[in-house]
């Protein structure tokens, strides 16, 4: 049985996040946590969702994985190797196989270059091909994400923008990576976009057997794309679970908080539900409270919490929460 096709839980780890931190110094003795000690791992032909309010580390989570950012502490290990220690030749071969699809696909495409210079740009980097195979795999590339071979010679401004981020994937998977870090990819298209966009990375995900981590904002569309979901606050993760068991037995407080805000087809049922309002502000990632993290908007919150910080455990299979209130 292939890789591909073995359950995920009998899956090798393709992506192994340990200890990840990522500061940064925005003045003289401050420090912004945008990623404090987190861990999560990414099965081979898995889609792992990433989900939090805006501000909490998703996308520096992204961009410090894929390299973007150097990491402060921590590993990233990627199909065995340590991301951090890599060789010059090395890290080109991890950016041919680790790629990113960004938020806003027309500040990440260069409005000088047609699309098959974008395109073909990571092409040549790597060498991959040349001549009339290098535009024959640009044809390829872009009849493969929904365009067509004329839309080559023209340039960023020329589309929409469900044709940018098309033009976007087709970039990212011009090299063949393995793995791509979704960094929000739908949240700046039309709503009538989002799902064609969506399902255009399920269907390339089946087909070439792509690993994802999908950050997102949107719990709805991260259910239906992901198969384990990871919850996110203040650069910490405090939940994570498989999709269907994260929305049908959310434990963390604040998971629940996140769920109750999403809104449900059926009106009666929609009215009846009953909205958890989190009370108080975020706090800033530069003065966090000891402890843990949530315990100042909690409604659950004891002396423990605001003293000591909780570690993720594993309270049923494969489900894991970081909370002193949850046996």
């Amino acid at each position: 049985m292939t890789e591909e096709r073995k359950p995920l839980e009998e899956r090798k780890t393709l992506i192994d996040v340990r200890n990840l931190k990522k500061y940064f110094q925005v003045g003289k003795g401050l420090t912004l946590k945008a990623v404090d000690d987190v861990s999560f791992y990414i099965r081979e032909g898995e889609t792992l969702g990433l989900v939090g309010e805006s501000g909490c580390g998703k996308s520096t989570v992204g961009r410090t994985i894929i390299g973007l950012y150097a990491a402060t502490d921590g590993e990233v290990i990627f199909d065995g190797m340590n991301v951090n220690q890599l060789n010059q030749k090395q890290r080109k071969d991890f950016t041919r196989k680790a790629q990113m699809i960004f938020q806003d696909p027309y500040a990440s495409l260069n409005p000088r270059m047609t699309v098959t210079d974008i395109i073909g740009e990571g092409i040549d980097i790597h060498g991959l091909y040349s001549g009339k195979e290098r535009q024959k795999r640009i044809y390829e590339l872009l009849e493969l994400v929904g365009l067509s071979r004329e839309h080559a010679s023209r340039f960023p401004h020329e589309f929409s923008g469900g044709q940018r981020q098309r033009i976007g994937v087709a970039r990212a998977l011009a090299i063949e990576p393995k793995f791509i870090v979704c960094d929000e990819p739908i949240s700046a298209l039309d709503v009538s976009i989002q799902a064609q966009v969506v399902n255009l990375l399920e269907d390339l995900q089946e087909n070439l057997g792509l690993t994802y981590l999908f950050i997102a904002h949107d719990l709805s569309m991260v259910k239906h794309i992901s198969d384990r979901i990871a919850v996110m606050y203040l650069g910490a993760i405090v939940e994570t679970a498989p999709s269907h068991e994260l929305y049908e037995n959310p434990l963390h407080p604040y998971t629940q908080a996140l769920l109750s805000a999403v809104p449900i087809p059926d009106p009666t049922v929609e009215k009846a539900k009953k909205r958890i309002i989190l009370e108080g502000e975020v706090p800033s990632p530069i003065n966090t409270p000891p402890g843990c993290k949530f315990q100042a908007r909690c409604r659950y919150a004891q002396p423990i919490c605001k003293e000591e910080t909780p570690k993720l455990k594993e309270i049923k299979p494969h489900h894991f929460i970081a909370c002193h209130m949850v046996k």
